[in-house]
């Protein structure tokens, strides 16, 4: 048997590759060139003996290693949420087509379930497995079985709190993300801090630029993470605005359209 990759998944990683590709061409064709410069003259100046005050420029705040790892992510976590987020637009669009033509007054009793159920059973396969469909056609074949309409009423609520959890646990991977690059800027930090005091001697000499370099990496690679995980934190908590409306007006949208016609016998 042969093992099949969901599209998700593979939509995941060829995300991660196209990311990873992108902004390693990015630092090594133009962001690194030109910190590397920037940095270079902005030394040359102080060794001169100038009054130069230098000036951090973008290229040399998000030079280091730390801050391309950071953007990588960035980009993946966007991916992936920009995914599920599309997702999410297109289940919500349904909302707006009548999927049970039920007209106003009409009573459902049990034996009319299975009529209901054909108009939901020849929508495209994509959308079958969408929670609006999911919902209606399985409280449909509870009122068949049971007759019951509270017994309906749970099946609903049932289905959307397991769906609720499963959108929720699928953004896993995107709060592992928002909590790694923070960390990712504190490994930046730490290994900053580490050069600077590994060239202290050349700054009890006289020379600091050693120093002041590596605590720029330091606090560069700090301020860059904490300000793309607040992006991050944001997109993430937009999306689960999202997905929760989704939800509750898959919910409503169930008690307005079917549950209010059932009668049982």
């Amino acid at each position: 048997m042969k093992n099949r990759l969901s599209p998700e998944f593979t939509y995941q990683l060829f995300a991660l590759l196209i990311a990873v590709i992108v902004v390693h061409a990015a630092y090594v064709g133009v962001i690194r060139p030109s910190a590397n410069a920037q940095i270079a003259e902005q030394m040359a100046l102080q060794a001169a003996g100038e009054d130069y005050v230098p000036q951090r420029s973008l290229a040399v705040v998000i030079r280091d290693f730390e801050q391309e790892a950071c953007f990588i992510l960035l980009i993946w976590a966007l991916a992936i949420m920009a995914y599920k987020a599309r997702q999410a637009f297109r289940e919500q669009a349904l909302l707006a087509q009548p999927l049970l033509e039920i007209p106003e007054g009409t009573s459902v009793l049990p034996e009319d379930a299975r009529e209901y159920s054909r108009t939901l059973e020849a929508l495209p396969d994509r959308e079958q497995d969408y929670l609006l469909p999911r919902t209606l056609l399985s409280a449909l074949q509870r009122f068949a079985t049971t007759g019951d309409i509270q017994a309906v009423s749970e099946t609903v609520k049932e289905t959307c709190e397991v769906e609720a959890d499963r959108l929720d646990s699928e953004l896993s991977m995107v709060r592992y993300i928002a909590w790694a690059i923070p960390s990712i800027g504190f490994i930046g930090t730490v290994r900053g801090i580490g050069d600077a005091l590994g060239q202290a001697y050349k700054a009890v000499e006289g020379d600091i630029t050693g120093v002041t370099v590596s605590l720029g990496v330091a606090f560069n690679s700090t301020f860059v993470a904490l300000v793309l995980s607040i992006i991050i934190m944001f997109c993430l908590h937009q999306l689960q605005q999202s997905q929760e409306r989704l939800v509750l007006d898959c919910q409503r949208y169930a008690d307005r359209r079917l549950l209010r016609h059932l009668v049982a016998h």
